[in-house]
Formats: structure tokens, C-alpha cells, sequence
């Protein structure tokens, strides 16, 4: 059955007119009509099919993520095309393509990819700067993130959990309770504030949601419009909390970024600081979150992993963890790489050719859209065995390839905080194992719309020690 005939199965529901008159169904054929020009001597043309007309295969990653790009990767090989609403986008995955553009040695891929979708939202975020300006962006807020720092982070975070968790019990939906944790976490360790308020809550919100939407118009009610007037709302509360932070001394990030400077003078100007703090919250917050809502739903299925990881944080007794502390919880940090690998958070990454390249001797010309579907090689079965099964133990030793496993992106973009983010995550867990037990119900499911949500916010069943 043809990919399209599989979302039109699946979307049945929705899906209910029938293609139009003349389209030329030829198009869902691979390599059909050469949809990138003609194919130098010596390069493989790029399969695939474009989909739904407009739509494309839109729907189908919504609903089905991963899974989608999955079962393209294995019709269609390593590199292969797919249909928007922006056009066409080669997608590539594997450990050996996936390699190829990340690490980017001949520097023909740009962040364009990123900025055509997000950039009025976190504009001139570290993740949409290219080349040498990234290098220089990138060498100041590292002085952000050195291990001193991290350190001092999570000292802020860890009894903002435990207060938190204090008052969970019962029945309830964690990923909107882990949402607003994370976000109580960043308000202490990001700005040393006791908490964020609704306004900005529902800013950041705006903000994430706003960058995928269908109608990329500021008309009323839109999901564009709303996340336009979000990025103002924060762009406002930086701009107006700044000069305090540049006066004072603080041990948090936004007085971290004020401060920064390299041993050659480098430091950021007002806007580099405003545009890194709304791209670092958003990037925190929501990859956090996440994480910590797989690795308890997949605890919640596993009890015997709960039992395993919970021995390991009770034996270090009722002090807040430090870094040294959560480094030795062996058990839990194989459990959130596990969760990392089923469902991760950022599933793909995108990237512009900014001249003629190759990948895997494929032909991509200059200005193509490419998107690296990194979550597809956390489910390659020549690199995971069993790859559908929760198995956290296969994390006792190394992949069989580095670029099987790429939660964090990778080359010279790979995520800057990807460290103060896993302890965080293992922070929330400990406290949490030692305090409760509980059980999820199978049958997990991400909404896909923007960064991965799941359906129904993971209902847990919550019981005191």
C-alpha cells in the first residue's frame, strides 16, 4: 500500500475528499519528474513523493512521527524526498547520513532550515546562528554553562522539585504537572524568580506552538498570531528585567549571560542577551519536559526498573543531590537514555544547502530544505537490538555507532545545555522515586504538531511511600 493510501487509511475521518481530478498520481512515485533538477555524472537521484497535494505527508508525521519517517526510510533508503506545506524537503537518516550533514565539514548546510519555521518566535537563538557568528555566540554563552555553573544550577533546582513533589499524590496527568515544574525550575535557575507567572507560562507556550502553524499569518486567533504576541510579551519582560541584571552579581543564567565574557573580550550586547533567554527557556523547558514524561511513563509500565532505580537514589539518603550524586545513579541514567531513544524530544532537526552537495553520493542541490530524521536511527535495528522494547540496560555499554544516538543533536550544533538538562531530569526522577510509586497505563501517543506532546497528558497513578 502506498504511503499516501496509508494516511488516507489512517485519516479516514478527516481525509473524506477525494484527490482531485488530474492530479498526476505519477508524483508519488520515486524519482518521478526529478524534483531537484537533473542529476549530475556520478550522483544517485533522491526517491520519494511529494503526498497529499498541498498538505504532503503533513498529517501523517502529526499523527504518526516517527513512525512515518521510519517506514519511509526503510521504502526509500538513507535519503529520500517528502511533500509540505513549504514544498519539497529531502529528509535523511541513518548513523552515516545523519553524519554527514551534522558534522557539516565542508559547510553546506545552513541553520535556514530552522529560521524559516521559527525565527520571528526566537529570533537569533543560538541554534538559528551559522558559521562564524555561531562559533563566536556560542564560545560567550559557554561561559554560561562551564561545570562550576551547571553545578550551581542544579543546587537551584533540586529543592524546587522536592517542594513540588511534596504535593503530588493521587491520580493525575504529569506531563502538564511536569510542564509547570520545569517551568518553576527554569524561573529559579534561569532568572531567580520564585516562580513564573501565568502571562509568561502562557507566552513560551504561544511561542512553540506558534512556529508550526498552518497559517503563517498574524490574523486573530491563529496560532501565528498568538505566538507573535508571546514572543512580545517576553521580549518586554527580558528587556525590562535586564539592566537590574547587568548591575547585580546573581548565580543565575540570565546574570550568567550578562556577565559573559571570553578572554578576548567577547561578550553579548542587550538583544544577544534578550534572543538568547527566549530561545534557552523554550529549548530547556520543553526538551525537559519531555524526557522526564517518557522516563516515568515507562517506569509507570515497568515496575521492576522503578524498584532498581529506587534502591539506588534511597541508598543516598535525604540530602539534595548534587552533580557527583546523580552521576552515581547508574540505573536511572540508563532509564532516561532509554527514554531519550524511544521518544525524543527533538525528533528531527532541519538544515538549508547553501551550495551543491552530497549526501551519500545523493545529489542536493543549493537551496534544498533538508531535514536529518534523527529519531529514525534510535529505532535502527543494525544498531539496537530489539529497538521497540524498553531495555535500559543496553545503555551499559556503547552504541555500536556515536550516530545511532543523537537526542542532542550533533557537530558544532549539538545542544549547549544538553548536560544541566539530563540532571535535571534525573533531579525530578530521584526525588520522585523516593517519595512515590506508581503505575501508567500503556498506549503512549505524541502529538507531533511542533516538538513531540503526548495525547491525553500520560494519566499516572501516584502512591506515597
Amino acid at each position: 500500500m502506498a504511503i499516501v493510501d496509508q494516511v488516507r487509511a489512517r485519516y479516514s475521518s478527516v481525509l473524506t475528499v477525494p484527490l482531485p481530478r488530474g492530479v498526476d498520481r505519477r508524483l508519488r512515485e520515486p524519482g518521478a519528474a526529478r524534483p531537484f533538477g537533473p542529476v549530475p555524472p556520478g550522483t544517485a537521484e533522491i526517491p520519494g513523493d511529494f503526498g497529499l497535494p498541498l498538505l504532503g505527508h503533513t498529517l501523517g508525521y502529526v499523527r504518526l512521527g516517527h513512525e512515518l519517517t521510519r517506514r519511509r526510510t526503510e521504502r526509500y533508503g538513507p535519503v529520500w524526498w517528502m511533500g509540505g506545506p513549504l514544498g519539497r524537503s529531502v529528509v535523511v537518516a541513518g548513523p552515516a547520513a545523519t553524519r554527514e550533514v551534522l558534522v557539516n565539514r565542508d559547510k553546506a548546510f545552513s541553520q535556514e532550515g530552522w529560521r524559516t519555521l521559527v525565527d520571528r518566535f526566537f529570533h537569533r537563538g543560538l541554534m538559528l546562528l551559522d558559521f562564524d557568528e555561531h562559533r563566536m555566540h556560542r564560545r560567550i554563552m559557554q561561559e554560561a554553562f562551564t561545570a562550576d555553573r551547571v553545578a550551581g544550577y542544579v543546587r537551584q533546582a533540586a529543592p524546587v522539585v522536592r517542594s513540588t513533589l511534596d504535593t503530588w499524590s493521587g491520580d493525575m496527568r504529569i506531563h502538564p504537572a511536569l510542564t509547570q515544574l520545569t517551568l518553576d525550575v527554569a524561573a529559579r535557575v534561569f532568572m531567580d524568580s520564585g516562580s513564573q507567572s501565568d502571562e509568561i507560562n502562557r507566552a513560551f507556550v504561544a511561542c512553540v506552538r506558534g512556529a508550526n502553524a498552518f497559517v503563517r499569518r498574524p490574523l486573530p486567533g491563529t496560532r501565528w498570531k498568538k505566538g507573535l504576541d508571546g514572543r512580545a510579551v517576553l521580549e518586554r519582560w527580558f528587556r525590562d528585567a535586564l539592566p537590574a541584571k547587568r548591575a547585580g552579581t546573581g548565580d543565575d543564567l540570565f546574570s550568567a549571560l550578562c556577565h559573559a565574557r571570553t578572554p578576548e573580550g567577547e561578550a553579548f550586547s542587550d538583544d544577544d542577551v534578550v534572543n538568547h533567554m527566549i530561545f534557552l527557556m523554550m529549548a530547556a523547558h520543553d526538551t525537559s519536559t519531555t524526557t522526564a514524561t517518557s522516563a516515568a511513563y515507562h517506569l509507570g509500565l515497568h515496575p521492576e526498573w522503578q524498584e532498581k532505580a529506587r534502591a539506588e537514589s534511597l541508598a543516598l539518603g535525604d540530602g539534595h543531590l548534587g552533580v557527583a550524586d546523580l552521576r552515581s545513579l547508574t540505573t536511572l541514567d540508563h532509564v532516561v537514555s532509554e527514554a531519550l531513544r524511544l521518544d525524543a524530544p527533538v525528533p528531527v532537526v532541519l538544515r538549508t544547502a547553501v551550495k551543491d552537495t552530497t549526501v551519500l553520493g545523493h545529489h542536493i542541490p543549493a537551496g534544498t530544505r533538508v531535514t536529518v530524521a534523527q529519531a529514525v536511527n534510535h529505532y535502527d535495528p543494525q544498531c539496537w537490538d530489539s529497538p521497540e522494547t524498553f531495555d535500559p540496560d543496553r545503555f551499559a555499554a556503547p552504541p555500536k555507532d556515536r550516530d545511532a544516538f543523537v537526542p542532542f543533536g550533533g557537530g558544532v550544533h549539538k545542544c549547549i545545555g544538553l548536560w544541566f538538562g539530563r540532571y535535571e531530569v534525573l533531579t525530578i526522577l530521584h526525588e520522585l522515586l523516593r517519595t512515590h510509586r506508581w503505575t501508567s497505563e500503556p498506549g503512549l501517543r505524541w502529538d507531533n504538531t511542533s516538538l513531540p506532546v503526548p495525547v491525553g497528558g500520560v494519566p499516572v497513578r501516584l502512591r506515597r511511600l
